[in-house]
């Protein structure tokens, strides 16, 4: 099975990505929203209890951190919202295990697969002054499966200033 660690939107931020969306049309392969997630590490074929051990060590002590949505863009053959989040690589750096992965992260959230050839500038302009509302991601969870997405094992991150507002720039 594939897996991935992830950080999961809240129900009423994902109610504002849906909202955001309204009617969707069938050019697109949209991504169910059960599984609506922002990736911090891709592990590939790997076992479970393998990958949650590492993540028991890895996120020992790790804090919260504050995400916001906004902005759209696609990659070849996807369509996402963008995340912004001050601790974010920090946080995906550390639930990297050791994949190589030469790329810099990138968080986004993928809403629908299309075709490389033909990206959705519609659906790029439409969605690009989203801005969702803050939220405190306070759990990582490994993921896996098919569509929707599943949750296999979680782990809480340590609250930052408990009782404060998230902040973000809008």
């Amino acid at each position: 099975m594939q897996l991935f660690a992830a950080l999961r939107p809240p129900a009423d931020v994902a109610a504002e990505i849906a909202d955001a969306l309204g009617e969707r049309d069938r050019l697109l392969r949209w991504s169910d929203p059960a599984g609506w997630h922002i990736t911090l590490a891709f592990y590939g074929e790997a076992d479970p209890a393998g990958c949650a051990a590492f993540l028991d060590r890895a996120l020992d002590g790790r804090k919260s951190v504050d995400v916001r949505l906004r902005g759209s863009g696609t990659f070849p053959g996807v369509l996402w919202l963008g995340v912004a989040g001050e601790d974010l690589a920090d946080l995906a750096a550390a639930a990297a295990m050791g994949s190589g992965e030469q790329r810099p992260y990138r968080p986004h959230l993928t809403l629908a697969r299309c075709s490389r050839t033909r990206p959705p500038t519609a659906w790029t302009e439409h969605l690009a002054g989203f801005r969702g509302r803050a939220w405190t991601a306070d759990r990582v969870e490994l993921m896996g499966g098919g569509s929707p997405y599943r949750t296999l094992r979680s782990w809480p991150l340590r609250r930052a200033g408990a009782g404060r507002e998230p902040t973000l720039p809008s």
